[in-house]
């Protein structure tokens, strides 16, 4: 049985990536903090003939990491998908103490910590995917907190990637512009969901570069809409 870990997976990205892999003889580690929302990304993973098992952790508390790392340190992992992330959008002087720690919390440490535990579990021939974003190498402006967790998580994984070929791990990195889903609800301003992708159409990259035989790493990967950035 194949297993994966899939942070963030009780919708937008990480729903769509989930249901994108979810086949027989696989087994799906979603997380998320919705255990409602979970459960249907389950169901939705198993009605395909797959195997799911939903982990409902904080990945900003030393708990929810342990309880990530528990299961998946249960057999060997395929991939560890780092998708889990947050939204704070609002100009540099507004920014509180808290969303910006928050911010690093989820879309850093939490990726960090994950993949530093779950090493073991990973071989040659597996994979660490970090879902990052454009974000993650140009700035918007009132995105600075966002901006500045994904630039972090860009860095940590160039770092990582080259750590990590003499054991044949690969390190991918998709890059998508903006996607159509729920974090754009708590995003002040009007936005264009016409102009965004589909969270499917990420969950088709994630899968693409996943599917390359075990000798070839798609490095980056960035997917945008025909139309431009937003």
């Amino acid at each position: 049985m194949e297993r994966m870990l899939i942070t963030g997976a009780s919708r937008g990205i990480g729903r769509a990536i989930a249901v994108r892999l979810a086949g027989p003889g696989r087994e799906l580690l979603l997380h998320g903090r919705d255990a409602g929302a979970l459960a249907a990304v389950a169901a939705e993973v198993e009605a395909k003939g797959g195997v799911a098992r939903a982990v409902v952790a904080d990945l900003r508390s030393e708990e929810g990491i342990a309880a990530l790392v528990v299961a998946g340190a249960e057999g060997p992992l395929a991939a560890l998908i780092h998708n889990a992330g947050i939204g704070v959008v609002k100009p540099v002087v507004k920014v509180t103490l808290a969303e910006w720690q928050r911010s690093l919390d989820i879309m850093v440490t939490a990726p960090f910590l994950l993949s530093r535990d779950l090493l073991p579990s990973l071989g040659a021939g597996s994979s660490i995917v970090h879902v990052l974003s454009v974000a993650a190498r140009r700035g918007f402006p009132g995105w600075g907190a966002y901006c500045a967790a994904k630039f972090a998580l860009e860095g940590f994984s160039q770092c990582l990637r080259e750590e990590l070929r003499p054991q044949g791990i690969r390190v991918i990195n998709i890059y998508p512009a903006a996607t159509d889903s729920t974090m754009w609800e708590g995003v002040p301003g009007e936005w264009s969901r016409d102009r965004m992708l589909p969270p499917a159409e990420v969950a088709e990259a994630v899968a693409y570069a996943l599917g390359r035989p075990g000798s070839a790493l798609v490095e980056q990967l960035v997917v945008g809409h025909v139309s431009g950035v937003l």
